[in-house]
This record gives structure tokens, C-alpha cells and sequence, in this order.
């Protein structure tokens, strides 16, 4: 067990460093591209970072293909929004908090309350459908409803795109392969070649690290007694959630609060459709105990959110750090009940 656990650290590593690259790329391509900060932060950073924790369910669903890797599959697919939904948004307002105490900003967070209200508005409509799908007793409908979710996924892009902000994203780290480059010296931003290049080759360590990951953690599962639903719901989100996190907490401190939420609220939509899509056609998507109840608290900590944004008409870091205590409780509920 000890080297698959050093494997499973070693998955982590590699896949939050090639998480990093790719996420460099996609805000160049969104650069390079002329887009808005809602298109880049809402769908070109949160497809980036959510990059990690979709391919591992998607992986261990579609290429390990037993029950364990099932589980696997559908914890990681619940995993991910019940981590953004509590332990990003902890962080991300502690963050503000923080760094207003430092007197490098104020606790006023200034997001565009229109992109940030539709994507809740959007993950919690897409993800209580999605949740609701698994009390369907016939496969064949399952699969009819994962082309919705996919179509659902297609309409919420449309309308990112429709509602793109104006505002600019600010200045971007340097392109990480061309800064590397001969190029550099010679042009200071690089071609949309280059960060395509940087962006599928990003990608390509990422399905590797997803890979290692999946087959590892189903080892020390089994080692420990633990079941894979309650590792994959809890492990492999928090440790695949970071880019956002890191992301969120860097933005923040440069003032750009659309891009933080965004790269949140946007990955939760993505996680709500395409990972939910692949685990509806291709699991029997039937949920535990621990599975519904963590995709309770994602739904009850997102409504709590977007009730304080409408009322307020702007965004709380106070109200943000709450989410940590749905985070707390879900962990509690794990160690008493499930554990």
C-alpha cells in the first residue's frame, strides 16, 4: 500500500502542475482571442481547472470500467461541485478578508452580479435535474437525459457568450512554453499556435496523472476498507480543486473578483453537465447515501450564496466563508455514519 500511496501523491502532483500550464493557456487563448472577462473567466479558466477532476471520473468510468472504478467515477463527479460549492468558496472569501486586513484591497467584492447570478442560477437548476435523474429506474431514459445535459451545457455557453462582459481580464502571467522559447526575444506575446500547443499538450499529462491517480486510489481503498464513493468524494475533489482555489486566491488579491467567482461558479455548471452526462450513460448512476447528502449541502450552500448576491446586489466574503461549515459538517457526517 505504501507505494500506492506515494503514487497517489505523485498522481496529485503531476496533475496540478499540468493543471497550472493548461490554464495559462486557455487565458492566452482567451487573450489571444479577443474575448470578455465572463467568456474567459466563466468558461475558458473554469473548462481549465475543472479540467482535472472531470477527466478522473470520466477516466475511471470509461477506461477501468468495474464497480469499484464506478464508485470512483460517480464520487469524483458529486465531489467536484460539493467542493467548489464549500471549500472554494471558503477559501476564496477568506482570501478577500485577509488580504483587505493586509490593506491590499477592501472586503467590498466587485463582481458583475448578472454573470455570477446566472451561473448559480444554472448549476443549481442543471445539477437538481441531474441529481433527480438518478431516481429514474430505466437506463435507456438516463442516457436520452445525458444529450440534454450536454445541450443543457451548450444553451448556458450561448448565453455566457450573449451576456460577455466588457471589462477587460487584466494582464496575464507570460505564456509558460513561450516565455521558454526563441520566440520570446523577439515578440512578447506568443501565437495562438503556441498556446494551442502548450494547451493539448497540458491536457495529455493531465489524462496520464488522472490515470495513476484512479488506478492507485482504488488500491489504498481496498487496503484500508475504506469505501472508493467516500475517498473519491472527499480526496480526490480537495486535492483537484485546487487550481481553482489557487486561481481564486490570486485574482482576488488583484482585485478581479469576476474572474475568481467566475473560474468557481463557472466550473460548477461544467461539473454539473458533462462529467454528470458521461456517469448517466455510462454508470447506472444510482447514489448512496453520502453521494445525495453531499449533493445536498453543494445545493443548500450555492442557494445560500446567490439569495445573499440578490438581496444585497453584491457579493459577501463573509457570507462565502460560511460555506466552510458545510464543508465541516459533511466531513462530520462522513467520520460518524460512514467511516
Amino acid at each position: 500500500m505504501a507505494l500506492a500511496i506515494v503514487l497517489l501523491i505523485v498522481s496529485i502532483a503531476i496533475i496540478l502542475a499540468a493543471a497550472e500550464i493548461f490554464t495559462n493557456a486557455v487565458e492566452w487563448i482567451g487573450k489571444l482571442l479577443n474575448l470578455g472577462e465572463g467568456v474567459v473567466g466563466s468558461i475558458l479558466a473554469a473548462v481549465g481547472t475543472a479540467m482535472p477532476e472531470t477527466l478522473i471520473p470520466m477516466i475511471a468510468i470509461l477506461f477501468v470500467g468495474n464497480e469499484s472504478s464506478d464508485e470512483i467515477g460517480i464520487g469524483a463527479i458529486l465531489g467536484a461541485p460539493f467542493m467548489l460549492s464549500t471549500a472554494a468558496f471558503f477559501v476564496t472569501g477568506a482570501a478577500v478578508i485577509i488580504f483587505a486586513r493586509r490593506g491590499r484591497r477592501t472586503t467590498e467584492m466587485r463582481v458583475n452580479v448578472t454573470i455570477l447570478g446566472r451561473d448559480m442560477r444554472f448549476f443549481l437548476i442543471f445539477y437538481t435535474f441531474a441529481i433527480a435523474s438518478a431516481f429514474i429506474p430505466v437506463h435507456p431514459v438516463k442516457i436520452a437525459i445525458a444529450f440534454v445535459m450536454l445541450g443543457l451545457y451548450g444553451l448556458y455557453v450561448v448565453r455566457t457568450f450573449a451576456d460577455e462582459a466588457t471589462e477587460s481580464g487584466g494582464d496575464l502571467n507570460p505564456l509558460h512554453f513561450h516565455r521558454h522559447s526563441p520566440f520570446h526575444r523577439h515578440k512578447p506575446d506568443p501565437h495562438l499556435a503556441m498556446a494551442l500547443f502548450q494547451f493539448f499538450f497540458a491536457l495529455a499529462v493531465i489524462i496520464i496523472g488522472a490515470r495513476i491517480f484512479v488506478s492507485n486510489l482504488e488500491t489504498v481503498s481496498h487496503d484500508l476498507g475504506v469505501p472508493a464513493l467516500i475517498l473519491a468524494l472527499l480526496i480526490a475533489p480537495l486535492a483537484t480543486e485546487l487550481p481553482e482555489k489557487f486561481n481564486s486566491v490570486i485574482w482576488v488579491r488583484q482585485g478581479k473578483d469576476t474572474l475568481a467567482m467566475g473560474n468557481i461558479s463557472g466550473a460548477m455548471v461544467f461539473q454539473s453537465c458533462i462529467p454528470v452526462a458521461v456517469g448517466l450513460a455510462f454508470t447506472p448512476w444510482e447514489l448512496t447515501t453520502p453521494a445525495l447528502v453531499s449533493a445536498a449541502i453543494a445545493i443548500v450552500s450555492t442557494t445560500w450564496a446567490l439569495i445573499s448576491l440578490k438581496r444585497r446586489h453584491y457579493l459577501s466574503p463573509y457570507i462565502l466563508t460560511t460555506a466552510g461549515l458545510f464543508y465541516l459538517a459533511f466531513v462530520l457526517y462522513v467520520v460518524v455514519f460512514e467511516v
